[in-house]
């Protein structure tokens, strides 16, 4: 089995910033019992910045970059410098891998990132992922590492992707009010968006709606995702087995997704140009009955910017709202040339095409 596990800051850390180094020992145990069983683990942790708060002085006079580079990189050396110590009780060795999202940005570094994990899996070595957070500036940034974790999954064709914060799941409405409940189960036509808290962790830059919105698009493209409390005892041990008792949230996977939209799918920062649609065009994208729809010439109103073939166009609707991303079968001067009542080939072809969620 292959799985993604994602930890959260707020897993990593106590209250006071420490590294609560217990319990990543325990968590660290479960992921060496899955590696003496032969299945392959990526191992995204968060908690540089946090760890870096407990030991840099006099940064708080400076810009929010600044502060978060200054933090990140001394925390990194003593995240992973833990990670280590506590990997080598059990004879296992770890490769650190420091990524932005550039790293992604076109299909060669896309496959150059996975040659890499796939080397050291080969190797019987653990990657241990983080958002490299010296470089990467807010523009360029992951919204989390939740997904970072699920570009991961994706790429690594994974069968499942933990990702492990310190409350137990989505909630039905909010989880302070007693009333509240974990829903166990989501699938791909449940809307869970109305139950959503928005609020962020304290160490972390994410919230839950992130963690829903990549955990359904992990989902769609074939991948089990769970989202589950990384404070509880044995949490790993538990979503890797099955527990049906363990109380999480867990996102049934869909259809596998070919690897090319896999790719899309996460490269939504990188598009060139954004086409309008009018709304034939884009009920025909949106339709979950069609699951064969490209985007044809006649259903584009407008072109913002300049694309060439193979570049990543954003696809929107009339009143704005973002529908998908795909790549371009031709370039804008030559499409432009077209009259669009007769030139009936896909702009952006199905099988380069990755529509979001509704």
């Amino acid at each position: 089995m292959t799985i993604t596990i994602k930890i959260g800051s707020n897993v990593l850390t106590q209250a006071d910033g420490m590294l609560h180094v217990e319990r990543m020992g325990s968590l660290v145990k479960e992921i060496a019992d899955l590696h003496a069983q032969h299945h392959k683990v990526i191992l995204v942790t968060s908690g540089a910045v946090a760890a870096g708060r407990s030991m840099a002085k006099n940064y708080q006079g400076l810009d929010p970059v600044s502060q978060r580079q200054l933090l990140s990189s001394i925390g990194q050396v003593k995240l992973i410098d833990t990670y280590k110590k506590l990997f080598d009780n059990f004879g296992i060795s770890i490769g650190q891998i420091l990524v932005t999202k550039q790293d992604f940005r076109t299909r060669e570094h896309y496959l150059n990132m996975r040659n890499c994990i796939s080397t050291l899996w080969d190797s019987g070595v653990i990657p241990v992922v983080n958002e490299n957070d010296t470089v990467s500036v807010t523009a360029l940034m992951f919204t989390d590492n939740d997904e970072l974790s699920g570009l991961l999954a994706s790429m690594m064709d994974c069968q499942k992707l933990f990702i492990l914060s310190n409350i137990d799941g989505i909630y039905n409405g909010d989880p302070k009010s007693p009333d509240s409940y974990v829903i166990s189960e989501i699938t791909p036509r449940t809307n869970v968006a109305q139950f959503i808290q928005t609020t962020k962790s304290n160490f972390g830059r994410g919230g839950m709606l992130t963690k829903c919105r990549i955990a359904r698009k992990t989902a769609d493209s074939g991948i089990d995702v769970y989202i589950a409390n990384g404070t509880k005892p044995q949490v790993i041990t538990k979503l890797a087995n099955g527990d049906k008792d363990f109380v999480c949230t867990h996102f049934t996977a869909g259809d596998r997704s070919p690897a090319i939209k896999k790719w899309i799918a996460y490269s939504d920062g990188f598009t060139k140009a954004t086409v309008i649609v009018n709304q034939g065009a884009a009920d025909a994208l949106r339709d979950h009955h069609n699951k064969a729809a490209s985007l044809l010439y006649p259903g584009i109103v407008k072109i913002d910017g300049e694309f060439k073939k193979d570049d990543l166009l954003l696809i929107k609707d009339c009143e704005g709202a973002t529908i998908g991303v795909g790549r371009a079968s031709t370039d804008k001067d030559r499409l432009l040339k077209l009259d669009p009542k007769k030139h009936h080939k896909p702009v952006i072809h199905y099988d380069y095409l990755y529509i979001y969620p509704e």
